[in-house]
């Protein structure tokens, strides 16, 4: 599930919250992502060019403190903090940016001096009620690069994930109808000229659609240069263009957002794609199955589709009936793998009866995050195991890795008299306990896998009961 903190919309629920409080917030949402068997977190930790995580690149967030700058008393890292919560409780964690963003619109505070803003505002330019980088800059891309691997080196992510904001959504001058003709022009004609003068040859339309694939390309390769096992992964707009596939229709993200999102799928430019298929089925012009299947077909390079759905929108454009059907098609789709919820609150809320039909139907079960065998990795070993009986009629099992390959997952399989059962622990368990099976005898047979950080499963080490 996201878990988005620009304008306090899941977390924390107000700005200026005391640490503790803080803290207690955001752990009962990872909590809630346990209790409900997801498998993995997309956390927001930079907004506008600004930062939830301790950095020197960029300011504190005002979402954080209420105030852009202003560190949080006690102080504490958000992001190591979530971290380490989300790996005891064996959930992934991917940090969110927005590549391009410096400041949205709902401001609390004054931006302070260190904002890119202020530091270096040949960078940004005012479009509508908000300041962008000008992706056109070559600087401006290299800022948010330095950003992304400051974050991949210091952290222990598990994904970097950016969403749909590339060349922001059109603006439209007051009193414009519908098409192009009314929109606002973006204001890169600076870096245009500088492109031009530099002998560039390509048209506006494919000059700012490559300044974007650049960003790409590079931020998949610093991510993997830094730590291979680290996927990135992008959330786009859900159509890429009206009329592909035939019927749909919508804004066009290949001529407005100049994200050329078919180019990054059939290219494996991300290890996952989670294309915001926010619509409900009924709707003709953006039907769900439709704009899925056409998301599958492009996936020529192989890599995870994990669409986005709306949930957050049960009560006002659809009911929690269509999510769940949304869900089932995913799973059933031979070329889909995965599925992320916007939002957090939503689940929190329950809506619908969300939360508890997942859990009585597809999430019944803990689920591995599917693997990334073109990221490399080693196969790990089979784990020391040692298991005893407890007084309590418990078996104590204990488990030891290799410490410098911590797994991210620990797969436990044991057979008791009503055959094989199957748990998924967080790859920090070191012990865990087994009960005996319903005619109170102990399992015959108990499997340990660990599983490495690219989703690679290991031999298992087994333990037999004498007979």
């Amino acid at each position: 599930m996201w878990i988005a903190t620009v304008g306090n919309i899941d977390w924390p629920s107000k700005p200026g919250l005391p640490t503790a409080k803080q803290k207690e917030e955001l752990t009962s949402l990872l909590d809630l992502a346990r209790r409900l068997n997801l498998n993995a977190v997309v956390f927001q930790v930079r907004t506008g060019c600004d930062a939830l995580y301790a950095s020197k690149l960029e300011p504190w967030s005002e979402y954080l403190t209420g105030r852009m700058g202003t560190p949080p008393q006690p102080a504490w890292d958000p992001l190591a903090f979530a971290i380490q919560e989300a790996h005891e409780r064996g959930l992934e964690l991917h940090a969110w940016f927005n590549p391009y963003r410096a400041r949205y619109h709902q401001a609390l505070s004054p931006v302070s001096p260190d904002h890119v803003s202020r530091t270096r505002p040949d960078l940004t330019v005012k479009y509508g009620r908000f300041l962008w980088l000008d992706p056109g800059n070559p600087a401006s891309r290299e800022h948010t690069l330095q950003v992304v691997r400051d974050v991949v080196r210091r952290y222990d992510v598990d994904g970097i994930h950016i969403d749909d904001y590339f060349y922001p959504y059109p603006e439209r001058t007051e009193g414009a109808g519908s098409g192009n003709s009314g929109l606002v022009p973006f204001p890169d004609s600076a870096s245009w000229n500088r492109y031009r003068r530099d002998g560039g040859n390509l048209d506006l339309s494919d000059w700012r659609r490559e300044n974007v694939n650049i960003l790409v390309r590079d931020l998949g390769a610093a991510i993997h240069n830094e730590k291979p096992w680290v996927k990135f992964g992008v959330s786009p707009f859900g159509i890429w263009r009206p009329g592909s596939p035939p019927g749909i229709k919508g804004l066009d993200q290949h001529e407005l957002l100049f994200a050329d999102v078919r180019k990054w799928l059939r290219e494996g430019l991300a290890d996952y794609m989670a294309p915001q298929l926010y619509w409900p089925e009924r709707q003709e012009g953006q039907r769900f199955s439709r704009l899925l299947d056409w998301w599958a077909q492009e996936n020529t390079a192989g890599r995870h589709l994990w669409p986005g759905l709306n949930s957050a929108d049960i009560g006002k454009t659809r009911t929690a009936g269509e999510i769940l059907w949304q869900v089932k098609r995913i799973g059933d789709h031979p070329k889909s793998d995965g599925i992320l919820f916007w939002n957090a609150s939503s689940l929190k809320d329950d809506r619908g009866a969300l939360a508890r039909e997942l859990l009585r139907g597809p999430f019944a079960r803990k689920a591995l995050v599917p693997a990334c065998p073109w990221l490399g990795g080693t196969t790990p070993a089979a784990p020391g195991l040692s298991v005893t009986r407890e007084k309590s009629g418990m078996l104590r099992a204990r488990v030891s890795g290799t410490p410098d390959d911590p797994p991210s997952s620990v797969v436990v399989q044991s057979l008791d008299d009503t055959g094989w059962k199957t748990q998924i622990l967080p790859g920090v368990t070191q012990e865990f306990l087994i009960a005996k099976g319903t005619r109170g005898r102990f399992p015959a047979e108990v499997r340990v896998r660990m599983v490495g950080r690219t989703g690679f499963e290991g031999a298992p080490a087994v333990w037999r009961s004498n007979p």
